[in-house]
């Protein structure tokens, strides 16, 4: 199979020397233009119908801020909860714990396929290439990252992982990719949404209808009653979410919020700032498991990796606010310009600045390097829908690192 190979971002260069390479792409420019001028004209639009935004993002910073200064207690809620409603909590103090956790559930099923749901917190600690490592192989769902996947290619973007990619490129991958990972792509495609929609569709129904374990992450967890929430646009999780009979969650910590009262703000400011929408089409919600209902065993896996050393940085911390909707990558100049990749991270834009640097440490060339990727405009704090001072943070971060 195709999949054996797995794109990574270790040994990837210092920003100035990846941005250097990336800017001479006028393609690659020209799709990064295009799509986020498009994405933020429409995120502006849907933001000014709502007369309360400004005390809407007040009320998500605020819950959150909350919620980190008291987190081991709605953690320890939150897996009471789990437990409680049937579901199993792990706890993973980094990628390489998170990934050894990952495989042996998967292991334990008998199963050698898996099918994921679009999720960060995967791609941050490389779960991909630690199951494909184990004789593993993982599925991607979502449309974006099955086009990445597909290419042996890496997520440029939070919400469109696929931005640096047009329509003739993404029929090309399929044309070329897609035999290799099951069904091919209709002979005579073209590059029509629809068509590479339709062919995406007919390809992944039979991942769906014979997955027997799904990963996924989650977008918020109420610690009240151990519920696990994903906002999607396409269905696929969904299909993720309840076709399978076992199903992995692997959720960043700072992921938690108290109660579903806290998460009706939430639901108002994430689908506004990240598609646009004024409602996510999807939102799938699950508390453990019901007889005769969706996955028969359901395992959360719990992952710090850095996130309690940012947590102890008062002025750092702010980033673990963070939705992951993508708004300030759409009006950033640099990533722009430079696009995706040359964070070297799963996590681009200005809030991969702010915490890749955090969480990995600042002791590579890399890393040190992205504290800089900014020209400190600040049209990335204006636009965040949890007012995360992201150029304040990048600032204190460029300190840190010149007092090594």
């Amino acid at each position: 199979m195709s999949g054996t190979h797995q794109a990574t971002y270790l040994g990837m260069p210092a920003f100035p020397a990846a941005a250097d390479a990336s800017t001479r792409n006028t393609q690659l420019r020209a799709n990064l233009r295009h799509a986020t001028h498009t994405i933020r004209a429409k995120r502006a639009t849907a933001v000014s119908e709502l007369d309360d935004w400004g005390q809407l993002r007040a009320a998500g910073a605020a819950i959150k801020d909350r919620t980190l200064r008291h987190l081991d207690h709605y953690l320890e809620q939150l897996e009471s909860a789990v437990t409680a409603a049937g579901g199993q909590v792990h706890w993973a103090a980094d990628a390489d714990e998170a990934n050894r956790i990952v495989t042996e559930l998967v292991r334990a099923t008998g199963e050698r396929e898996v099918v994921k749901v679009k999720s960060m917190a995967t791609q941050e600690i490389g779960l991909n290439g630690a199951l494909s490592s184990a004789g593993i192989t993982a599925y991607e769902t979502d449309l974006a990252e099955l086009i990445v996947q597909l290419g042996d290619d890496l997520p440029s973007h939070i919400l469109v992982p696929a931005i640096h990619r047009n329509r003739g490129e993404i029929r090309d991958i399929f044309t070329e990719r897609m035999a290799g990972w099951g069904r091919p792509a209709p002979e005579g495609l073209t590059d029509a949404p629809a068509d590479l929609a339709e062919a995406a569709r007919l390809h992944l129904r039979e991942k769906f209808l014979n997955a027997k374990v799904g990963i996924s992450g989650a977008n918020f967890m109420i610690a009240e009653t151990g519920t696990l929430v994903v906002v999607e646009s396409e269905g696929n999780g969904r299909m993720c979410l309840t076709l399978p009979e076992t199903l992995i969650s692997v959720v960043g910590i700072e992921k938690v919020v108290p109660t579903f009262q806290d998460l009706e703000v939430f639901l108002q400011l994430l689908p506004r700032s990240s598609t646009a929408e004024r409602m996510n089409p999807y939102t799938s919600t699950w508390t453990g498991t019901t007889d005769g209902d969706g996955p028969r065993a359901f395992h959360l896996v719990l992952l710090d990796n850095g996130r309690t050393d940012t947590l102890a940085d008062t002025v750092g911390r702010q980033a673990l606010r963070c939705i992951r909707c993508s708004a300030c990558l759409n009006v950033c100049p640099v990533y722009e310009r430079a696009g995706g990749h040359a964070y070297g991270s799963a996590y681009p834009g200005p809030i991969g600045a702010i915490l890749t640097p955090q969480l990995r440490g600042t002791q590579s060339e890399l890393d040190a390097s992205l504290p800089y990727a900014s020209s400190l405009c600040g049209a990335c704090y204006e636009v965040c829908p949890v007012a995360i001072d992201i150029p304040e943070i990048l600032v204190h971060l460029r300190e840190r690192v010149v007092e090594g």
